[in-house]
């Protein structure tokens, strides 16, 4: 290969001849991280995966398959995959070989053939173990958007923190149904109040004894508080999740507390994108507030897997905390020096910003998006992908027809025509969201 020669990387399934090569690469890797005989351990799986993949050991394992990484024909890294009886695959391990760490995207590489692999088997996710120690391979693997499930100390070898990983494999019909509706998240008004009771009866009850109409009536009277911003007061920010009819899909409460935590509840919605929404919306609503926030909640699996997608931590379980028959969950999320501002965007429109086809996004005057400030660095999320854009130039409208006037709409929604995208902006900010002012950011990548 010469300097101008684009490597050839393929991958293949282990043969009898990777056996040195095989155990010498995952002793190596493991030892630091890991007690254990690793050469026995990399012999067991080598073997399984030669004599069929069939694991006749294995309690939970249906088969285990191993695959060489090769560089121009020549080894560089060692993939093990085990797949689950519950319709889940688990990596383990991946290993670049050290000739070739940090060059060609190996890890990259293999990590997508694994991915793919499983997706070709059904797979609901794949996940694997991390030691905190190896940052280099923790690293990797959240820059590949693997969530945290958690930790635990000394779980393999002593002093060692292990975290375990994983990623949701989305079908392609689960990601559809966030880029279909247009959710915002705005204070409560006068006109939400029934919609936000009738909600709140419906869903909280379940979870959580004692919500009735007084509870609501006592939520809504610290709401009409909340202009004291006295802690002693105990008053409420409220939000909710609306669609473009002012139909409410969710609610967040929010009561500031002494020592500056502020506890997020009620924390409801109808659907899994509202309940997204919020959860990327309220750190920037509550910003200034507290320096950390933290909720009670009974959340299902698709609840936790947005949970930890947007940085919040489990932080106890509290049995028949508030209902016989439930273990209340405690999620916290801190902000930190690092804290960046989030922007829901569709995932379709998310890969046109990143492609450079669009450049401009618009939005209505809400409170947080006011407070957006040109040379402001914004974190873009969909519910698969992210991208963070640097705020160039912030100019601010009356009504689309001015927007139209001043703007490549192109920019705004690329392949679409000027008509479409007028229609698509209206349909999403009709005439009373419009009042509040149409802002259009002008985005450059990074």
């Amino acid at each position: 290969m010469t300097a101008t020669t684009k490597p050839v990387i393929a991958l293949r399934e282990a043969t009898f001849d990777d056996h040195q090569f095989v155990v010498e690469l995952i002793n190596e890797a493991l030892e630091p991280y890991y007690d254990g005989d690793h050469r026995a351990h990399a012999n067991r799986i080598f073997s399984t995966h030669l004599a069929g993949g069939i694991d006749h050991k294995g309690h939970f394992s249906r088969e285990q398959h191993m695959f060489i990484a090769t560089v121009d024909g020549e080894r560089a890294g060692v993939l093990h995959m085990v797949g689950k009886k519950q319709g889940t695959y688990k990596i383990s391990p991946i290993v670049v070989s050290n000739r070739f760490r940090g060059k060609h995207g190996i890890g990259r590489t293999m990590l997508e053939y694994a991915e793919k692999y499983a997706r070709s088997q059904f797979a609901r996710n794949i996940y694997g173990t991390v030691a905190d120690q190896n940052h280099s391979a923790l690293q990797f693997f959240l820059r590949n958007r693997y969530l945290i499930a958690g930790s635990s100390e000394s779980h393999y070898k002593a002093g060692i923190i292990e975290y375990m990983l994983y990623k949701p494999l989305l079908s392609n019909e689960y990601i559809e149904q966030f880029d279909a509706p247009n959710i915002s998240i705005v204070p409560l008004e006068s006109a939400h109040r029934d919609q936000v009771r009738a909600l709140m009866l419906e869903l909280l009850p379940m979870h959580f004894n004692g919500v009735d109409n007084n509870w609501i009536d006592a939520l809504y009277a610290g709401y009409e508080r909340r202009i004291t911003k006295d802690i002693n007061e105990k008053y409420k920010l409220i939000f909710v999740a609306v669609d473009s009819t002012s139909k409410v899909l969710g609610i967040a409460g929010a009561t500031p507390k002494k020592g500056e935590p502020v506890k997020v509840m009620p924390f409801v919605a109808r659907t899994l994108p509202a309940y997204s929404a919020l959860l990327a919306d309220i750190p920037n609503l509550l910003r200034g507030y507290g320096h950390k926030l933290y909720t009670h909640l009974v959340p299902i699996p698709e609840q936790v897997m947005a949970l930890q997608g947007m940085g919040w931590k489990l932080d106890c379980m509290l049995p028949a905390a508030y209902h016989d028959d439930h273990t209340t969950q405690q999620w916290s999320f801190t902000y930190g020096e690092t804290f960046m501002k989030k922007m829901r965007v569709k995932n379709n429109l998310l890969q046109q910003i990143k492609s450079g086809k669009k450049c401009l996004e618009v939005r209505v005057g809400y409170d947080n998006i006011r407070r957006i400030n040109i040379g402001e660095s914004i974190m873009l999320t969909s519910q698969t992908d992210s991208q963070i854009v640097r705020i160039v130039e912030r100019r601010i409208y009356k009504n689309f027809t001015e927007v139209a006037e001043h703007e490549a709409l192109d920019l705004i929604i690329p392949e679409t025509s000027a008509t479409e995208a007028l229609a698509f902006l209206r349909k999403i900010y009709p005439p009373d969201k419009q009042k509040l002012g149409i802002y259009v950011f002008e985005l450059a990548l990074g």
